[in-house]
């Protein structure tokens, strides 16, 4: 592993945050806790945790000894030195000659030695941190050296490659038992360089940022080495079909069985030679059911995967069945071992959904599983994450992690869940969108409104620099797609299941509009415009109705038919009759696809500043009419202009509405003439 240290670098994190009144111990601290976050080869999405033993004022202006360490939900890859809480040490120093410490008590007396009442929760392992005399210590969960210690030898493992330049430390829950037991072994030896947490991670320490570093550094480093040296060919290959059904065919199947509860879930699909090779083991129950690299991961992982059939080409019903049923021992078995497990507890738990969140598919790959993108993403890394550690630890023997006792004590563990967060969810939470037409417009707003919602949402245009701007502002998918091309569609949507399993909601909104005297139209103008304002919605209905049955959760259709399908207007034909078309369109597929939970409806909108109706159409219409823009704009029932938003916020109460399909909601402030019930 390279030694990423860095004087330039040090000097100037230390001038930065001279300026915000930091101290240089403080600026190097978050210095070399960014070094150590930004390898995931060492710790992942809010994992390990760094601390700095300092001076700081206190409210009187008195200089008080602190320990500044890492804040519980603080990612170290991006720490600012308010990620990094002061709490008095003195104070923590004293608890080491408790006997006993709760869970509640460890916290409340973290927190009451804050210097800032308001700064986050000390990571669960400051009491560990502040028993070691050392200025510098890092703590990680490298992968590395997980390998060596994820055995059933593996403190041998270890002492034969680190000797006496470490010290070994059994697997403890963290909190007051680990953190005596972990001073005990370094009082029994003060010249190590560092601990072996077995099961668990790396400490290292130093007198300097630099030192701890590089310490840290140099042991993962000789662990590579090692493993270096173990069998090259790690898993024997299984029987597996010659032809695998693809990916964008199988996540809804899987989205649809592991809905819990009522609850959706978001997919992560991961694929590539490391994850296959892992999957397509023979005796993949054997060592992916094992437990997790390191205990911290089960709470977004779970303890175990679950393992569905291999899909074959042409077999998804089989694939469908034989899943559910492996399923339903995945759950049966959750139950089971939360129900064993709980009997133990003083204080009982509340059973977790026991739904996977990882699902390894031999001979396609692995899927994540989250509330949300982010969840199911940081879930995937975690599981490739265990893939390099258990593929590592089967090079020089067999992988064996923590009992599932101790597992379970983590998982259920409330200073663990806390770092997931709670809250309410918003409405459409847990739900995937997709919008046509939505770099710019309707399409554009109602991107927005759904991503407000909580939606994940893929925003489809034919200009792909303006639907990537789009996305990018809510942090979802942006694709170049011409939906009067069914392949394209096709793809767009397979595109849309791989990154997040599934589709609940389509806004069928791309069209364009054509003018001209129907009597005298050219043949191409009018089928120009149907192949985009009728065809183009068919085709992208087509493929939203093929993933909804395909996860059997419903879904929702809604369609951009603007008023000029009931109130078309003097020679707009070309474009009022695709217009009229779709909204029969919108119709049949509420009459086909009801009894399957699939709702269909419309929005009629008029006079909207739009990619249809650009400044310049709005300047022309009210010069014939001899008013002003305003004027123009405004021209309804209640004389008020209507925007984008506004027809963006009536799809969304659309999508959100669970009992409502087959209807039209007209948003133009007021047409009789476009009026319907």
């Amino acid at each position: 592993m390279k030694n990423l240290w860095s004087d330039r670098e040090a000097r100037s994190f230390v001038r930065r945050y001279a300026k915000e009144c930091v101290n240089r111990d403080r600026a190097l601290r978050v210095y070399t806790s960014r070094l150590l976050g930004g390898e995931p080869a060492l710790v992942l999405h809010g994992g390990g945790n760094t601390s700095v033993k300092t001076t700081m004022k206190d409210v009187m202006g008195q200089n008080i000894e602190v320990l500044c360490v890492k804040g519980s939900g603080w990612d170290m890859a991006a720490i600012e030195p308010e990620g990094l809480p002061a709490v008095r040490l003195g104070p923590l120093r004293e608890i080491v000659k408790l006997k006993r410490l709760s869970d509640e008590d460890m916290v409340n007396a973290q927190r009451v030695n804050l210097l800032d009442s308001t700064a986050p929760n000390p990571s669960v392992e400051t009491l560990l941190h502040a028993f070691l005399p050392h200025k510098f210590i890092d703590h990680t969960h490298a992968n590395a050296v997980l390998s060596l210690t994820d055995q059933k030898d593996g403190e041998a493992l270890c002492r034969r490659l680190f000797g006496k330049k470490m010290g070994y430390v059994p697997y403890i829950k963290p909190g007051l038992g680990l953190s005596r037991k972990t001073l005990q072994v370094y009082e029994a030896d003060p010249s190590v360089q560092g601990l072996i947490l077995l099961k668990h991670g790396i400490f290292t320490f130093g007198d300097t940022a630099k030192h701890a570093y590089s310490r840290m550094i140099g042991m993962v480093t000789l662990a590579e080495l090692r493993l270096k040296k173990g069998r090259k060919k790690v898993f024997t290959a299984a029987k597996l079909p010659q032809k695998t059904t693809a990916v964008a065919d199988i996540a809804p199947v899987l989205r649809g069985l592991t809905r819990y509860g009522g609850k959706r879930l978001i997919f992560d699909f991961r694929g590539g030679a490391k994850v296959l090779n892992f999957v397509n083991g023979k005796d993949i129950r054997r060592y992916a059911c094992q437990g997790t690299a390191t205990p911290d991961h089960v709470i977004r992982t779970k303890q175990k995967p679950l393992i569905t059939p291999a899909p074959e080409t042409g077999g998804l019903n089989a694939f469908r069945k034989g899943t559910a049923r492996a399923l339903d021992r995945y759950v049966k078995d959750y139950q089971a071992y939360f129900k064993r497990n709980n009997r133990r507890q003083k204080i009982k738990r509340t059973e977790l959904d026991p739904m996977p969140r990882v699902i390894m598919v031999p001979g396609l790959g692995l899927f994540g599983l989250g509330a949300d993108a982010k969840a199911a993403r940081i879930t995937a890394d975690l599981a490739e994450t265990n893939i390099e550690v258990i593929t590592a630890a089967e090079r020089l023997g067999a992988y064996k992690v923590i009992s599932e006792a101790d597992t379970f004590d983590i998982e259920y563990w409330s200073l663990e869940q806390a770092k997931l967060g709670k809250g309410s969810e918003k409405p459409l939470a847990r739900h995937v969108s997709v919008v046509t037409g939505g770099g710019s417009g309707i399409g554009a707003a109602t991107a927005r409104a759904l991503a407000a919602e909580g939606s994940e949402v893929a925003v489809l245009d034919q200009d792909e620099k303006a639907a990537l701007a789009v996305a990018a502002e809510f942090g979802g998918l942006g694709l170049a797609c011409d939906v009067t091309d069914s392949r394209a569609v096709r793809r767009a949507f397979d595109q849309v299941v791989k990154k997040y399993g599934g589709v609940d909601i389509v806004v069928s909104n791309a069209g364009a509009a054509w003018p001209g005297t129907i009597g005298e139209v050219p043949d191409k103008v009018l089928r120009d415009s149907f192949e985009l304002n009728f065809f183009a919605h068919q085709s992208v209905a087509q493929n939203a109705v093929r993933v909804m049955v395909a996860q059997g959760t419903g879904g929702c259709l809604l369609f951009n038919t603007s008023k000029q399908a009931v109130n078309p207007s003097k020679d707009f034909g070309p474009y009022g009759l695709p217009k009229a078309a779709t909204m029969a369109l919108m119709r049949q597929y509420a009459l086909d696809y009801g009894h399957l939970g699939i709702k269909s409806n419309a929005v009629n909108a008029d006079r909207i500043r739009s990619g249809l109706l650009t400044d310049d159409m709005v300047k022309a219409r009210a010069r014939a009419r001899g008013l002003s823009q305003s004027d123009y704009m405004s021209g309804n029932l209640l004389g008020r202009e209507v925007t984008a938003d506004d027809v963006a916020k009536v799809f969304v109460d659309l999508a959100r509405s669970t009992k409502t399909t087959a209807a039209i909601v007209t948003v133009d402030g007021g047409n009789i003439a476009a009026a319907l019930r």
